[in-house]
This record gives C-alpha cells, sequence and structure tokens, in this order.
C-alpha cells in the first residue's frame, strides 16, 4: 500500500496516483446521480473514495436495462460508469449491527462521509454525524438532500423534477407566452452534487487550518434557487415574476435555434450589438429586408424579433448548420450547431481537449467517460480506473484496511453482513 499525503493508506496500490487531494479518504454512502457525482469528483482529483453498497437495494443506476444480453445486470449502466469510475465497491448490508459496526470502523479511517438519504435515515442506521464524530473526531460529513436537513419541507419526498419545479426554475422553461414545460433533466441533482463538493474541500481546508470536522447540509432546493438569481432580481425589481420566454433575450436579437437542411437539424445564432449585426447581415449577403427600419436599431430588432426569426429561419433553413457556422464565425457573429451525443463524441475540439476518455469496463470494454470540466497542469485530475464491479473491493478493503482474515471475511458473506 502507498502513503498519502495526510497519511492515509491507499486500499491499492497506486504509486503513480496525483492530484490535490491525494492522501484523503472518502466514505462514500451516495447514490442515484446527485448522491454519485461529489465522489467522482473528489476520486478524479486524487482521494480514495470508498462506495458503500448494498444487494438489499442497489443504486437505481445499476438497474437499466442491460446493453448486451436480456438478462438484468447490475454492471452494464453507462451513466453508473461514469459518476462512479474512480471509486472501489464494498457491499455491505447495514441491516445487520455488525455492518454498521464495520462501517463505523472504516469511517475511523475516512475524512469524509457523503450521503444523500432522506433526513434521518442515517440516523436510524446508526451511522448519524454524532455517531460518526465519536468515532473520529474530525470527520466532515456532507449530506446532500432535496430541501435540506431542517424546516417544515425537510421529510417531503423529491426528485429532480420536483426541485426544478420548485424552485421557479421550470416556470421559465416553455415557448414565449405558453404553459411551462420545464427542464426534463436531473439538473437540480448535478447543481446539489456541486456545490457538495465545494463545500467539502473547504471543510477540508478549514480542518487542515483548525483541527476541526464539521457538518455541512446541503439543499439541493437551495443550491438551484441560487441560479435563479436574475428571476429573484427582476421580482425585486418590479414586482414582475420570470414567466415562460422561449429563447427571448431582452438583450439580443436574433438570439435563438434556427432551423438547417436536414432533419430536426439546428443552429444557434445570437446577436449582442450593431457589429455584429454587420457581420450577420454582411454573410446573408445584404438581403433587401435587412435594411427596413424595423431592423436597423438593436431597439428596433428586440421589438421585432418574431419577424426577424422568420426572415433567418428562410436563410438557414436552406443551408448546412456547420456550413452557416463557418460561415458566421467568420462574420465575427456567434453561431454553432446544435450537436447530438454523437456529435459531441466526434468533434475534434472535443476530443483534443480531452472532453471524453475510453475507459475498458470489464462488462461492456471501452465506452467514452467524461472527464471533469477544468484542467490544472500542477495536479491534473484523472480517471484512475473504471467503474467497480458491486462489491469488488471487499477483501482489499476489509481484509486491508482493516485487518480481518480470510476466514472472518468468509464468514461474514455467508452471513449475508457483506452482501
Amino acid at each position: 500500500m502507498s502513503r498519502g499525503a495526510e497519511g492515509n493508506e491507499s486500499v491499492l496500490t497506486t504509486p503513480d496516483i496525483t492530484g490535490p487531494l491525494v492522501g484523503y479518504r472518502v466514505l462514500d454512502f451516495g447514490w442515484v446521480l446527485a448522491g454519485a457525482i461529489p465522489g467522482m469528483v473528489l476520486a478524479d482529483m486524487g482521494a480514495e473514495v470508498i462506495k458503500v453498497e448494498t444487494r438489499q437495494r442497489m443504486d437505481y443506476m445499476r438497474l437499466g436495462r442491460p446493453i448486451i444480453g436480456t438478462e438484468m445486470d447490475p454492471e452494464q449502466h453507462p451513466m453508473f460508469h461514469n459518476v462512479n469510475r474512480g471509486k472501489l465497491s464494498i457491499a455491505l448490508n447495514t441491516n445487520h449491527r455488525e455492518a454498521v459496526e464495520l462501517a463505523l470502523r472504516l469511517a475511523a479511517r475516512c475524512d469524509i462521509i457523503l450521503e444523500n438519504f432522506s433526513p434521518g435515515v442515517m440516523d436510524r442506521l446508526g451511522l448519524g454525524y454524532e455517531r460518526l464524530k465519536a468515532v473520529k473526531e474530525d470527520i466532515i460529513m456532507v449530506a446532500i438532500s432535496s430541501h435540506g436537513q431542517t424546516g417544515p419541507l425537510r421529510d417531503l419526498r423529491a426528485y429532480a423534477p420536483s426541485i426544478g419545479a420548485m424552485s421557479g426554475l421550470d416556470s421559465t422553461l416553455g415557448y414565449e407566452g405558453e404553459r411551462p414545460l420545464g427542464l426534463k433533466h436531473a439538473y437540480a441533482d448535478i447543481t446539489g452534487a456541486l456545490h457538495a463538493v465545494y463545500a467539502a474541500v473547504a471543510a477540508l481546508y478549514q480542518r487542515r487550518r483548525t483541527g476541526r470536522g464539521q457538518y455541512v447540509d446541503v439543499s439541493m432546493l437551495r443550491a438551484t434557487a441560487a441560479t435563479m438569481g436574475v428571476g429573484l432580481m427582476e421580482f425585486e425589481a418590479t414586482g414582475r415574476a420570470l414567466a415562460t420566454k422561449g429563447n427571448y433575450d431582452p438583450t439580443m436579437a436574433p438570439y435563438g435555434n434556427y432551423p438547417c437542411l436536414g432533419e430536426d437539424r439546428w443552429v444557434s445564432i445570437a446577436v449582442a450589438n450593431d457589429l455584429e449585426w454587420d457581420g450577420l447581415v454582411a454573410a446573408l449577403g445584404h438581403p433587401e429586408w435587412a435594411g427596413e427600419e424595423r431592423f436597423t436599431s438593436r431597439f428596433q430588432r428586440q421589438r421585432h424579433r418574431r419577424e426577424l426569426d422568420g426572415k433567418l429561419s428562410e436563410w438557414t433553413r436552406e443551408r448546412d448548420a456547420w456550413a452557416i457556422t463557418e460561415l458566421l464565425q467568420s462574420r465575427g457573429v456567434a453561431a454553432m450547431p446544435v450537436m447530438d451525443a454523437r456529435e459531441r463524441l466526434e468533434d475534434r475540439h472535443n476530443r483534443e481537449r480531452g472532453l471524453y476518455q475510453e475507459i475498458e469496463h470489464p462488462a461492456l470494454g471501452m465506452e467514452p467517460i467524461f472527464n471533469l470540466m477544468w484542467k490544472m497542469d500542477k495536479t491534473p485530475p484523472a480517471i484512475r480506473r473504471h467503474a467497480p464491479l458491486l462489491g469488488e473491493h471487499n477483501r482489499d478493503v476489509f481484509g486491508g484496511l482493516l485487518g480481518l482474515d480470510d476466514p472472518e471475511i468468509a464468514r461474514l458473506e455467508a452471513a449475508q453482513v457483506l452482501y
């Protein structure tokens, strides 16, 4: 085993491991997207992350349809592979008292505990913050929940769409003047998860300065509402609540996605000022309509944006999205094709920048895994191994870290304590 910067010994021998968080260990009870992303980020930055799983109630992301064959297989879900890469997996049945005791022994060897169960679940398991602090006084516990650990809504059941609705985000998403359609994407999960990462790293920094751990309460609702600052300012200043607005922008016109040649092909175009408008007009070949009074100033273009969108769409729908992009960009106009998943994977810029990395997984072979969104020239984050198989590291963790011998591990497996 190798010894990290904070004195923790790595469970697996990884002499070439780098990253700003080398030497820290995380016990990760997180599941599905919001719970998995914080451990993913910390693992990529060098921390040793031990994912706690159970066969009794598997992570939902292990339960998707199989990619190969027709039988359910908990090892085949690509999203699970993406957000759990770099982690170790132990299978621990916390319904058993012995399993809880083992979890506490592991916690005593860790720096951070991650969880995103409903408020009160960790306490009922015997793994609440006060119990954990009793085995490791400076432990940092990060708890992610929909509405937070306190308050009248703490016990409400919610998923990401529920948070999008309550935060006010969904009320702004839809065609202008029509009913809200909402965002059918786990935006709140990702927002809450990334806020949890920032809080965890800040708590580590504070512990290095003071020697004290702390409990971090992350509300997905609060994290999502924090992205709605413009709407809150609008209401405070004018008394008007933001409503559905489609692609409308109060300062830009044209601004939106425009149809192109091909089935369901689109290009994004945005014009912020008169200089960019002149570039667009030149690219269009100085059509006669562009000189009409209703389009000659930014104010007028904003007033007549629907007519402007119609004129521009007549031009774009006869052309290829990439050809439009090259032409408009050469004239200083912000334009880009609306990419699908394949185009994002194959895009030359994305490949050169390392947006994705090919990682081999035992169940599916080589597959694209997205890298972290930032680069660091001194301590770069890295994907160090594929997402773990369920319980793959039981013997490494309980034997190598806690010192249990093979007969004891076999007994715990037979009793379904390790399960």
